[in-house]
């Protein structure tokens, strides 16, 4: 860690400069090669040496899956938790100490699956917790069995004659619960992600970050047809609050909203020009809604901030409540609270006061 002097009006100020470096915990990392683990990792250490926050402020709270080891590999405070219960952990630690810069490291089977209620309750709640969900549509932990990403018709060790249930979307639940931070990114696209976490971080409110994630060993090149190097600018769409929906490796084609409805075209053709395109706005829940729908091959796979609002966040409301009720009630009294309703049992020499 370095500390850089800063002179301006009064006093000098010594401002908190960090390097990737400095949040690497020196622990031997133990993921598959070529695991896109390694890139998010990679991302949030970057991520964090931005965000101006002093190292101890950090807690990265886990459940249980290959991307629960995170704690470990990160110069943070960290908690690896139970499966599925990293939002709740995540939830007391945040209205404990709400100056904290609380994270959440979870995977398409401990945050959807059995972690689907803790997730979903956090989010409607608007805690200032983030969470970020690696999704490789595969349980890579216990060696290969379809998750709740899984797609129709992909064969694990657990389908082996191909997934028969409808995939959950990470991103359409949080828009269910109105959630207040929603993007999406890519696991190698490393310096997108950084900047997604570093505007997770500066959120107010929960923030859900969904990661496409490879796993080589189980489930590998999952997202190769649209997120590979060479395709990945035809075949996704990055969008950003006050620019039209452009996207291709030429710029050429873009995404006009029509009567609810997304549809492809082609800039040149038929007239098209810039000004037709749909110009988007992360503020707009049902524009968010129908881009969220998106998905390859129909259309482009959207990657990049998809909402951002600003509202009163749990911990907000919680320690409002309670300065109001103190200005109303005063101040509680925990002993009488605890023998307010207690009496007196005579019976000879063992009369107890209970």
């Amino acid at each position: 860690m370095l500390s850089t002097e800063v002179k301006g009006e009064g006093s000098p100020q010594q401002v908190l400069k960090y390097t990737p470096k400095d949040f690497d915990s020196g622990e031997t990392v133990r993921w598959c090669p070529g695991c896109g683990d390694f890139a998010i990792l990679n991302a949030v250490r970057q991520a964090f040496a931005q965000m101006g926050i002093p190292r101890e402020k950090f807690v990265i709270v886990s459940g249980i899956g290959c991307s629960s080891r995170f704690p470990y590999y990160m110069n943070v405070y960290g908690f690896h938790g139970i499966h599925g219960r990293a939002p709740a952990i995540a939830t007391g630690i945040k209205v404990a100490n709400p100056d904290l810069s609380v994270w959440v490291v979870t995977g398409d089977g401990d945050g959807l699956a059995i972690g689907g209620n803790h997730l979903m309750h956090a989010i409607r709640r608007n805690i200032g917790i983030k969470i970020l969900l690696f999704d490789n549509r595969i349980y890579g932990l216990t060696k290969g069995q379809y998750s709740p990403t899984s797609v129709i018709g992909q064969e694990t060790k657990s389908s082996p004659y191909g997934v028969i249930e409808r995939p959950a979307d990470p991103v359409l639940l949080a828009l269910s619960q109105k959630a207040t931070f929603i993007a999406r990114a890519i696991d190698y696209d490393i310096k997108r992600l950084s900047q997604i976490i570093i505007e997770a971080g500066k959120h107010q409110g929960t923030a859900l970050v969904h990661i496409y994630q490879d796993c080589p060993t189980f489930n590998d090149k999952a997202f190769e047809d649209f997120a590979g190097k060479e395709v990945m600018s035809e075949k996704t769409i990055e969008v950003k609050h006050g620019k039209p929906l452009i996207f291709g490796k030429n710029l050429d084609k873009g995404i006009v909203v029509k009567d609810g409805k997304p549809h492809i075209v082609k800039l040149g053709e038929n007239g098209i020009t810039e000004k037709d395109i749909t110009v988007y706005d992360e503020t707009d829940f049902y524009l968010n809604f129908i881009i969220a729908n998106m998905h390859y091959p129909a259309f482009p796979e959207p990657i990049g901030i998809i909402r951002r609002v600003r509202e009163p966040t749990f911990e907000e409301l919680l320690y409002m409540q309670i300065e109001d009720v103190k200005k109303r009630k005063g101040v509680g009294n925990l002993e009488k609270l605890i023998y307010k309703n207690s009496w007196e049992v005579k019976g000879g020499d063992n009369s107890k006061k209970i």
